[in-house]
């Protein structure tokens, strides 16, 4: 069975707040947790950011002077975005939280509130995600590995994957925050190789040709003979 537990620091979040002291008190909370947290405070920086970065969750304050959270809401979900949206609000706007739950936001606060409410809200978020893509799918940051369709995607594109390639991955990914050694990989991927598999170099090309597709920080190296993605 696939582990679906996500851990914290995993998240990659984006805090659209124009009001820059509690934008910088929610960055600085977050990075304490190890979460990664960027903030944008005016229309051209949020976009930018949303456009050519991925985040798990977007905090969205909905009473911005200089913004239309809807259309905020609107331009990501047009671009079809995997990300969840928490609403702030600094009063009780009962027809904006139904709106906003009802067409786009995933969750809401009121101000003032509680950091620590804010990240156990986040979390429930990216488990109901997970778990609602059921064990088929297993989603590393903005990697996503479907078993049944034999496929991986890189931020929503296909990424071509050799059999080896693919068969190494989805070992490594379902196995994720287990370090696995040479002879975990030899007896579940390479069980047909030939030789003197534990002192070759085959599993280290194979994993470099995986960072070079994934990403360079996606597979730890332990020690030279241990294997584990984060």
């Amino acid at each position: 069975m696939i582990n679906v537990l996500i851990k914290e620091k995993n998240m990659r979040v984006l805090v659209i707040e124009d009001n820059e002291i509690l934008s910088r008190n929610l960055v600085r909370y977050f990075s304490v947790r190890d979460i990664f947290a960027e903030a944008a405070l005016d229309g051209k920086d949020w976009l930018h950011k949303a456009a050519t970065k991925y985040y798990d969750i977007i905090i969205l304050d909905i009473n911005l002077p200089s913004m239309n959270w809807i259309d905020i809401c609107k331009v990501l979900r047009e671009k079809e975005k995997d990300v969840s949206i928490i609403m702030l609000t600094s009063k009780w706007t009962s027809e904006d939280i139904v709106l906003g739950l009802n067409m786009w936001a995933d969750d809401y606060l009121i101000k003032p509130f509680e950091y620590s409410e804010l990240v156990a809200r986040m979390n429930a978020i990216i488990r109901r995600k997970n778990i609602n893509k059921s064990n088929t799918i297993i989603t590393i940051w903005d990697i996503e590995l479907n078993l049944q369709q034999v496929e991986v995607k890189k931020s929503w594109e296909i990424i071509n994957l050799s059999k080896l390639e693919y068969d190494l991955f989805k070992y490594l990914a379902q196995n994720r925050w287990v370090a696995l050694s040479r002879n975990d990989i030899y007896e579940k991927v390479w069980w047909e190789y030939d030789g003197d598999f534990l002192f070759s170099k085959t599993i280290d090309v194979y994993i470099g040709y995986l960072r070079k597709k994934l990403g360079k920080d996606l597979i730890e190296t332990k020690k030279w003979f241990w294997f584990l993605i984060r």
